[in-house]
């Protein structure tokens, strides 16, 4: 009997990734290729969606060929993927979405900000679709970014004819389909899940994007996560090297995907998936909790109706920079040079040997904001700035390794501020499921646990993001009845870290300083 297999593919900010899973979870190959990147000034950041599309067919041709599955055992496809925005012509083609001009820049990248003005503008509004994404527009969202492009290119504007998230442009190029994925609308383009009509055409109207549905092809109904929308197209399977009776299933947004690679197990579990929270780290962090009724509240996003697993809402905080603020750090200082793996495993090793020295209360004074690119949740402060107190002269590694070390404390610290955030508005969380790049700094998986008091559990899954997305794609090759079975049997659980109780009292005071210290900035920002 022929075994059925499903393929999974993830982009992200820089890399397109594929692998392939069968029925029980298990990933049997694996394979990444980069994507580019225009940063033609402050704020922007482009993708070439074409360039996309080539680098995820490369990335699924060799992870078939690593796992050794034939073309035609392969029955199910999904996607997930940033929330950048695509934009494309009348005919299909690419429009420029940058001030250079170019038209393979035809996708704004999830992270640019350029759109700020314009999210301030949504916010003002005070319309209601903004009591579900928590009171505030961020400009990671679409709506700001579409306002952007009509004022800024309005030649652009006016060829549009197809307007896509990431991860629904890619459904597109495999399938042709115009559907679109209840994860992406809801989560990015205010569309309302839970009404019987989704869309508020009103909002739209007031913020000058009147003709958005004429110019984006937009349905009036949402896809389900996981709904079968369709065969991969002649030209989609000869490029992917699959065969066209793979079934395509309506994707979700990256961080979604991991939500359902780590709290998949309690998928149909509500009375207990509320105490289980998501976090989903690298460039930056995601957190994600879900809950039979909705939990909405000022600075986290939602509450999201089904954007993940049917008939639950859905919480979304997050910090915009985490992985790329370590980043930073290390190319900032003196002592730094290129944050390659090697240089945050040097420095992770030179922090437990200056603890040991100096004890548990290493660089004690030197305190970080880590807003250095806005704070997403639990302010919704897209203008918040990052802070730095306590330094010296001192311009050594050791002091380059401190500053790491109190710059990673200030990360575990801002997940605290969105758990305290989430606890205090209806959830009861005691259980961290970390995933992404940060499992891979045992820094960062240390302080997890011990600065916010919680359980940690790391997927025993290599890649829970693609192990979501594969729920997905066998979700809608029909592997499964429906969502929930495929996450109950495609979970892989996790191995388990206890917060250490007798670093609670510094990291307490280490809270208490960095509350302070956002109350300060606030202070400073409103001298006039």
């Amino acid at each position: 009997m022929t075994k059925s297999f499903v393929c999974a593919v993830d982009v992200g900010t820089g890399s397109a990734r594929a692998g392939i899973l069968d029925t029980r979870g298990t990933l049997l190959g694996r394979a990444e290729h980069p994507i580019v990147m225009n940063r033609p000034k402050a704020d922007h950041a482009e993708h070439d969606s074409q360039d996309i599309w080539s680098a995820v067919c490369i990335a699924v041709r060799a992870a078939r060929e690593k796992a050794g599955v034939a073309a035609q055992d392969i029955v199910g496809i999904s996607f997930d993927a940033t929330c950048s925005l695509v934009v494309r012509g009348k005919d299909g083609g690419q429009l420029s979405v940058s001030v250079s001009g170019e038209r393979r820049w035809d996708t704004i990248v999830w992270l640019d900000h350029r759109a700020i003005a314009e999210a301030d503008e949504c916010t003002e509004s005070g319309h209601a679709v903004l009591d579900y994404i928590g009171g505030v527009m961020s400009p990671e969202m679409e709506t700001p970014k579409l306002m952007w492009l009509k004022r800024n290119l309005p030649g652009t504007w006016n060829e549009a004819g197809y307007l896509f998230d990431l991860a629904d442009f890619l459904s597109w190029k495999a399938t042709g389909s115009l559907a679109r994925s209840q994860c992406t609308l809801t989560a990015k383009w205010t569309y309302l899940a839970h009404e019987e009509t989704g869309w508020r055409h009103d909002f739209f109207q007031a913020v000058g994007l009147g003709d958005l549905f004429e110019r984006g092809n937009l349905p009036n109904k949402a896809s389900p996560v996981g709904a079968d929308i369709g065969r991969l197209s002649a030209q989609a399977a000869a490029e992917l090297g699959l065969t066209e009776q793979c079934r395509v299933g309506a994707g979700v947004i990256d961080a979604y995907a991991g939500a359902l690679g780590v709290l998949g197990g309690f998928a149909g579990d509500e009375t207990n998936i509320g105490r289980h929270l998501a976090l989903i780290a690298g460039t930056s962090s995601c957190v994600m909790a879900m809950s039979p009724d909705p939990q909405p509240f000022a600075g986290v996003w939602g509450p999201y109706y089904g954007a993940a697993l049917p008939r639950l809402w859905l919480s979304e905080g997050g910090q915009s920079a985490t992985g790329a603020l370590l980043d930073h750090i290390i190319r900032w200082h003196g002592a730094g040079g290129e944050p390659d793996a090697a240089m945050h495993a040097g420095i992770a090793r030179r922090v437990v040997e200056l603890r040991k020295i100096d004890g548990e209360n290493l660089a004690g004074r030197l305190h970080v904001l880590p807003d250095f690119h806005g704070n997403r949740s639990p302010l919704a402060d897209p203008h918040a700035l990052g802070v730095i107190s306590g330094l010296t002269l001192d311009s050594s590694f050791d002091s380059l390794c401190k500053l790491y070390w109190r710059t990673a404390v200030s990360i575990a610290l801002g997940v605290r501020h969105v758990l305290e955030a989430l606890n205090e508005n209806g959830y009861l969380i005691d259980t961290l499921h970390v995933t992404g790049g940060h499992t891979k700094n045992p820094l960062l998986m240390e302080l997890y646990a011990d600065a916010t008091g919680c359980t940690v559990v790391e997927p025993l899954a290599d890649e829970a993001v693609l192990l979501g997305t594969g729920m997905i794609a066998a979700t809608a090759a029909g592997l499964f009845p429906d969502l929930n079975a495929a996450c109950v049997a495609m979970q892989q659980g996790g191995k388990t870290r206890e917060p250490n109780s007798t670093a609670a009292g510094r990291f307490d005071r280490d809270y208490r300083v960095f509350l302070e210290m956002h109350r300060q900035r606030q202070a400073l920002d409103a001298i006039r």
